[in-house]
């Protein structure tokens, strides 16, 4: 091997140990899980093309997060602001519910958790990791301006100095701060804190809690589901801007418009620091069963408060590595 290949595989090396918190970050910014592959990807090969330009004038981290908040904040010229459909629409009730497609462009999407959270020691830190990458969260983070949303989660989330946050975007420590109280101020207002209390590993009674969800929505047993779903529970299903609040009208569409996920499977998946499954319902056109939705799924205080199922399986299901047929 030459001394340039050496390096080259070195530098290679040197990189991607930051592939997946640089990919967190950006998913973040961006809300699409695409997009920040992409975002990534790009702010590898720039740092790679001019990798002998740096100098180590900072660290590496630090210049690969200054390409990466340039790139992400190139992209989020173009103005789009990702959301849930509870961002866009009032809740439809069961009687009007029409299943009304937006482009893929509109929705905020799930991320599989092992190409987002880094592998850290510290339980606090870890805890902030996940919490931070929840749908809710994330629809927060949208509404902020892109600066205001790169110095909150430079700040809050990677725990950055106002200096460091300052010098990576070119301007003052006055102005960092500034900017971080205007985006707490935003969140406070749409209720999207980094409350960590929710983001403790599973615990006993949420493990006994998901085992008799996946045992009601395989049996589609609806009173078995209506125990354990919060009487204000939500259930979304991106592309479709609809959206139903309250078991009733859940459990209704299920039997309803939903029926044909009767007899479906559920495969457990790590999605957004949450519990999540790959449903799979019945094949129409043979043996076994075929991909239907990624299922996010969000609890407090020993319910479920909503399900979110994500539709496009052509792009979700290779992304958290499930395969596209079940054999019966």
């Amino acid at each position: 091997m030459s001394d340039s290949t050496a390096t080259t595989t070195d530098l290679d090396a040197r990189l991607e140990q930051y592939r997946v918190e640089l990919t967190g970050y950006c998913y973040r910014m961006l809300g699409s899980s695409f997009e920040a592959e992409d975002a990534v990807q790009d702010t590898m090969v720039r740092a790679w093309r001019s990798y002998d330009r740096f100098e180590g004038r900072s660290s590496l981290r630090s210049w690969l997060y200054r390409i990466a908040t340039n790139v992400c904040l190139d992209m989020l010229n173009a103005g789009n602001r990702r959301a849930r459909p509870m961002d866009l629409t009032e809740a439809a009730p069961l009687a009007q519910a029409a299943l009304n497609p937006r482009p893929d462009h509109t929705w905020l999407e799930p991320m599989p958790d092992g190409r987002v959270l880094p592998q850290v020691s510290d339980p606090a830190e870890a805890a902030v990791a996940k919490e931070s990458v929840r749908l809710a969260f994330m629809a927060a983070l949208q509404q902020l301006p892109p600066k205001q949303r790169a110095v909150l989660i430079l700040r809050e989330v990677l725990a950055w100095k106002a200096s460091e946050v300052a010098e990576l975007l070119g301007t003052s420590v006055a102005s960092v701060n500034s900017a971080l109280q205007r985006a707490r101020a935003t969140l406070a207002e749409s209720g999207g804190s980094l409350d960590t209390a929710t983001a403790d590993p599973l615990d006993e009674e949420q493990r006994k809690l998901l085992d008799r969800y996946v045992a009601a929505f395989e049996g589609y047993d609806m009173a078995a589901l209506t125990a354990l779903l919060h009487e204000d529970a939500v259930m979304t299903m991106p592309p479709f801007d609809l959206w139903l609040r309250g078991s009733g009208d859940i459990t209704g569409f299920m039997t309803t418009l939903g029926a044909a996920c009767e007899g479906s499977r559920l495969l457990p998946v790590a999605a957004n620091g949450t519990p999540a499954f790959a449903q799979y319902k019945p094949d129409p056109d043979g043996k076994g069963f075929v991909p239907w939705a990624v299922q996010v799924i969000e609890i407090s205080e020993g319910r479920i408060t909503g399900f979110h199922c994500f539709l496009d399986t052509a792009r979700w299901f290779p992304l958290f590595g499930m395969p596209l047929h079940l054999e019966p």
